[in-house]
């Protein structure tokens, strides 16, 4: 029993570390309509600058500061929004897929840097001894475990919060102004690709955050954490709790995680050790499919027509 609850807060702390970043483009697609495909490489510039900032010194790599993870944290949310704003302002006066065309490729970039830096990032070996938050209660896994939950699901609640406030502000009806008729918000005097800039950075520190938080629960952290199949999940997550809709994202998040997991670890039941790499492909086939049905039934998401259903009375007097 304890152990099953000791999976169940590992289980669910990765589901939440997804979650935050779904949070993030939700803002930057859901909310203002900005196509990107880039979300792995902002996840890893977060990962790999929190963790050059709290490692011990390594003479055979830049970085190793050994700040607090707090600290850490802080940096990849200043550093990744950075990223994200200067990719915006040289981006954003493309459209849908010339705009994911060009974040795809900053997200190669990222990788490809990560991969061959090897002064800087480690190269293929990565970084290693990323400090862990209770690490002296890693001897017990269920407190361990328990407690990384409680500081992810903080981190997430606040994130929530803090984008449900924006998106009722002012500044959040401007950016769903811009995504609906980007004309009419001009003619009123704002300026798209200002409010735009900010909406991509803002998303952006919180994939920042995302890998941070991540990095810190793993203790490692490599290139091969960042490959497109990283983008494509948090897509499905996004498109499957209801684009829009930040109880979606985070609902989504749960449910397609449960949905890859649950698929990998009945592949491992169902085939020999010597077939589970090949089965290892069924994954996307169930996340796939479940995606087609969800679009068959449910074509704005599960929480997709919360958003819609409000808009219509948004006019009535």
């Amino acid at each position: 029993m304890i152990d099953l609850v000791g999976y169940i807060a590992f289980f669910l702390t990765t589901a939440l570390i997804f979650a935050i970043i779904s949070l993030g483009l939700n803002l930057q697609w859901g909310l203002t309509g900005l196509f990107n495909v880039g979300v792995a490489g902002f996840v890893a510039i977060g990962a790999y600058v929190s963790a050059l900032m709290t490692t011990p010194h390594d003479p055979a790599r830049f970085g190793g500061f050994d700040l607090p993870i707090l600290a850490g944290w802080l940096g990849a949310m200043v550093v990744t929004s950075a990223a994200a704003a200067i990719t915006g302002f040289a981006t954003l006066r493309l459209r849908s897929d010339y705009l994911a065309i060009t974040t795809f490729g900053v997200a190669v970039v990222v990788q490809l840097v990560a991969l061959n830096a090897q002064g800087l990032t480690g190269g293929a070996f990565g970084i290693g001894f990323i400090p862990r938050p209770f690490a002296g209660l890693a001897e017990n896994p269920l407190l361990f475990n328990l407690s990384n939950l409680a500081i992810v699901a903080g981190v997430t609640l606040a994130a929530y919060l803090a984008l449900e406030h924006l998106s009722r502000s002012p500044w959040g009806r401007v950016l769903k102004a811009l995504r609906e008729d980007e004309r009419a918000a001009v003619s009123l005097g704002k300026s798209a690709r200002f409010y735009r800039v900010q909406a991509f950075a803002v998303g952006g520190a919180l994939m920042g955050l995302a890998g941070a938080v991540q990095a810190h629960f793993i203790g490692f952290i490599a290139p091969d954490n960042y490959v497109p199949m990283l983008t494509f999940q948090v897509w499905v997550m996004l498109i499957v709790g209801g684009s829009g809709s930040n109880i979606g994202a985070v609902v989504g998040s749960v449910l397609v995680w449960a949905i890859w997991v649950g698929s990998g670890a009945l592949t491992s039941v169902m085939f020999p050790p010597e077939q589970q790499a090949r089965a290892a492909s069924l994954q996307i086939v169930a996340i796939g499919l479940m995606l087609c049905l969800i679009l068959l039934f449910r074509p704005n998401g599960l929480f997709g027509n919360l958003v819609n259903r409000r808009r219509p009375g948004r006019g009535r007097t």
